[in-house]
């Protein structure tokens, strides 16, 4: 009698192949209209010389930095930088100003529809009312806090100079504050008052390696009590 023999060889495993990931579909600009097709884009960049120093850079820098990025994203890509050029001095978002002065069609219809519609559009300008520690930005009421108040108003008082950091914290900070900023935080709380002054960012001005002033401009009213300024005699 024959006898059956069980073949014990092992049985090859087999991986199951993964299925290729799909190619992710191109993303369309919801602002190419059908039957046209994007050929570049313009990147509008508010960024006045003051601030970029205060960064420690220059605009040449940063333009040759953006285009060094785009060029190792994209090496056949082509690109052109202008630079905006405005007023000294002219008031509103720096961002604004740049797309104005390039002639952004956007930016362009929205200053057209200012000019047609003044009244409803009418800018008063800022109010810094030293008596009653309030600022008001177009006639609505600025949230600024105590300090911050405090930093602007001691700017306000001594229009013409420019403040040192150390001055700065000296007189508006003392050892029962909870935090004393030292000379690098004491940039982030102007930064924090400018961002509240909005529009009027730039009536606080950096001098490069010096400090901060208050700069007046057309638009700005000081109302404060018959206390001189205390660099005025």
């Amino acid at each position: 009698m024959s006898i059956a023999t069980i073949d014990r060889t092992p049985l090859s495993t087999v991986s199951p192949v993964a299925p290729a990931p799909e190619a992710p579909a191109p993303r369309r600009l919801q602002a190419v209209p059908t039957g046209t097709e994007a050929r570049g884009f313009a990147l509008y960049v508010g960024l006045d010389e003051f601030k970029a120093l205060d960064s420690g850079t220059d605009l040449g820098h940063v333009v040759e930095q953006l285009k060094a990025l785009l060029a190792q994203l994209v090496p056949s890509a082509e690109t052109y930088a202008a630079v905006a050029l405005a007023p000294a001095g002219a008031g509103g978002r720096d961002v604004d100003v740049v797309r104005l002065a390039l002639q952004d069609p956007a930016a362009l219809a929205k200053h057209r529809q200012a000019a047609e519609e003044p009244e409803a559009r009418q800018r008063t300008g800022v109010v810094i009312d030293i008596s009653r520690k309030r600022v008001t930005l177009d006639g609505d009421t600025a949230s600024l806090t105590y300090k911050e108040f405090e930093l602007l108003q001691y700017l306000v008082l001594r229009e013409g100079r420019t403040i040192d950091r150390t001055e700065l914290i000296s007189s508006l900070w003392s050892a029962a504050d909870d935090e004393i900023p030292n000379e690098r935080t004491i940039d982030v709380h102007v930064r924090r008052l400018r961002a509240k002054l909005g529009d009027y960012e730039d009536i606080v001005r950096t001098v490069r390696g010096v400090g901060y002033r208050f700069d007046r401009h057309a638009d700005v009213a000081i109302r404060q009590a018959s206390t001189p300024s205390p660099d005025f005699f």
